[in-house]
Order: structure tokens, then C-alpha cells, then sequence
């Protein structure tokens, strides 16, 4: 990796530090301009709320709060829960949901993805046929109806009416019970990959280059899966790296339908009992999540096209 690369980098990973501070910052303001408290018990006196407040360390300024949360997050420690479940340590709270949150939004985004290629090839492949038609009106139906509507129409269909599917969630059948919910996540997944593998085989399959490839007597499962999807590979990277986050922030209303113990639920829960610290975690969570992502993506970008990486530099210069 030669050094102009390694610099590029470097400037990346800063901003995406910087980028996250400053998200924090922005999170503690907004928690402090939020109605209520995190001590919303009628029995608790005026005192008592004040006490609580002092041991908790709100009584401070959002400033020095900010400070103090950043420099024991530099030590891993995410503060403690103080409504949900009082006094627990919240990476206790995080251990058992976070890896079933990422686990179906992971599931989501493999079968979206699949799905989605294959329904932009035989569109592309049967261009202006009825197979063409019925890919498009999919799209349309994956980008138009959300997937929470999906999740219902699912869970009546396969949970109730044919009970194939558990309807809630079942940690003794995790696989089995995560695959509704994966299905209704994916609709999204599948429209975008769909809409846009499809445009662009169409283009790259029209390209003079492929019009020589074929000329040239290479059959056609050489020309799509060698040459014409690997140009298209960029576009879905593309779109790919915000959805996949997307399936992480977005599944919070499919966890509290389907009854899965992931972070999307807990999110819920603790922005209806002002948990501050649960809050301010798990936005902090989703955030560094989708900076990663974009981080690696434009990493990516950088070396397989340095023009991506020259270009980006040239406009901030």
C-alpha cells in the first residue's frame, strides 16, 4: 500500500473520529432539550429526584457531562442504565441483543442482496419482456410499502393463518423465528439492488466492449458473470453500504412487532423512559456503525479507482 494511500486514510479515519464527537456532543444537547426525566416515578420527592441527579452526575453542566462520558468511553464504559434496568452496567444490557440485531440486519442484507441481482438480471437480460415488468413492479413494491407492513402481512399469512413461522420471536429457535422478520427487512434491499443492477447491466451489456465480447463467440453465462456484473459491482457497493446500517436502525419497529430482544427494541424502550445513557449509546452505536461502513466503502473506492481518491482531494485542496 504506497504512502499517497496510507495518507488518505489517515485523513479519513480523523474526520470519522472528529465526525463522532461531535455526533455525542450533538446527542447530549438534544437529551437535554428532551420533555421529562429519567426519574419520572411519582413516589420519588423533589429531594430524592435532586439526590439522584447528583449521584448520576446531571446535575452538571451538558458540557462537563459530554467530557465526562468521552473519557470513560475512551475506557470502554458506557455509563449504567438509569431507568430500564436501574444501576446494570450498559454494556451488560448491550451483550445479549446486539449480536441478534446484527445477526437478522446481516441475514437481511445476504438474501435482499441475492435476491436482488438475480431479479436485475433477468430484467436486464429479458429487457422489455414481462419478466422485465414483474422485476420493476417488485421494486416499486419493495420501495413503496414499508417493510413493518410486510412484517404484518407475513406474520397473519405464515404465523396465523398457516402456522409455519413463529409469530414472536423464540430464543430456542432462533434461526427458524428470525426468518419472517428477515424477509420483511430484505424488501428494501431487494428493490434498490434490483433497480440498480438492472439499469446498469442494461447499460454494460449495450457497451461496445460487450458487443466485441460477443462477437468474438463467448457464450452468455461468460459474458454476464464475468464481464457485465463485475462493472455493476460499484453501483451496488453503493447502495449497499447506508442500507445495511439502514436494516440496523430500521429494524427497531420489526423488533418490537416480531417481539426480538435486539438493540432496536431496547432503543425504543429507552427513548419512552428517557434513559439518557441507553440513548446516547446506542445512537452513539448506529453512528460509528455507518461511519465504518462508509469509511471501509470509500477506502475501498480508493484503491480499486484511485481516480475516486485523487478526485476527493482535488475538491478539498
Amino acid at each position: 500500500m504506497n504512502k499517497s494511500i496510507m495518507k488518505y486514510i489517515g485523513k479519513r479515519l480523523l474526520m470519522s473520529v472528529i465526525t463522532l464527537f461531535v455526533i455525542v456532543l450533538i446527542l447530549f444537547i438534544l437529551m437535554k432539550l428532551m420533555p421529562g426525566t429519567p426519574f419520572n416515578d411519582e413516589k420519588l420527592t423533589e429531594a430524592q429526584r435532586v439526590l439522584l441527579y447528583k449521584k448520576y452526575g446531571l446535575d452538571k453542566s451538558v458540557f462537563e457531562q459530554f467530557f465526562l462520558y468521552v473519557k470513560n468511553l475512551l475506557k470502554g464504559d458506557f455509563g449504567v442504565s438509569y431507568s430500564i434496568l436501574k444501576n446494570a452496567p450498559i454494556s451488560m444490557l448491550l451483550g445479549s441483543r446486539i449480536g441478534i440485531t446484527i445477526r437478522i440486519g446481516l441475514q437481511s442484507v445476504v438474501f435482499g442482496s441475492i435476491v436482488g441481482v438475480l431479479l436485475g438480471i433477468v430484467a436486464a437480460m429479458k429487457h422489455n419482456t414481462i419478466w422485465d415488468n414483474i422485476s420493476t413492479f417488485i421494486s416499486v413494491l419493495g420501495v413503496s410499502i414499508p417493510s413493518f407492513v410486510f412484517a404484518l402481512i407475513l406474520l397473519i399469512a405464515f404465523g396465523r393463518e398457516i402456522p409455519i413461522f413463529p409469530i414472536t420471536y423464540d430464543s430456542s429457535q432462533p434461526i427458524l423465528s428470525s426468518i419472517l422478520p428477515t424477509i420483511a427487512l430484505s424488501t428494501l434491499t431487494i428493490a434498490q439492488v434490483a433497480r440498480f443492477t438492472r439499469s446498469e447491466m442494461i447499460e454494460v451489456l449495450d457497451s461496445d466492449y460487450m458487443l466485441l465480447a460477443e462477437a468474438k463467440g463467448l457464450n452468455k453465462r461468460t459474458l454476464i458473470f464475468k464481464h457485465a456484473l463485475r462493472n455493476t459491482l460499484i453501483s451496488i457497493i453503493t447502495i449497499l453500504a447506508p442500507l445495511i446500517v439502514g436494516l440496523m436502525t430500521g429494524s427497531a419497529v420489526i423488533e418490537k412487532i416480531c417481539g426480538i430482544p435486539g438493540i432496536g427494541s431496547l432503543l425504543v424502550e429507552a427513548i419512552t423512559a428517557n434513559d439518557y445513557n441507553v440513548v446516547i449509546t446506542l445512537a452513539f452505536i448506529y453512528s460509528a456503525m455507518y461511519i465504518g461502513i462508509m469509511l471501509v466503502v470509500d477506502v475501498l473506492y480508493s484503491i480499486i479507482d484511485p481516480r475516486i481518491r485523487l478526485s476527493k482531494e482535488d475538491g478539498n485542496e
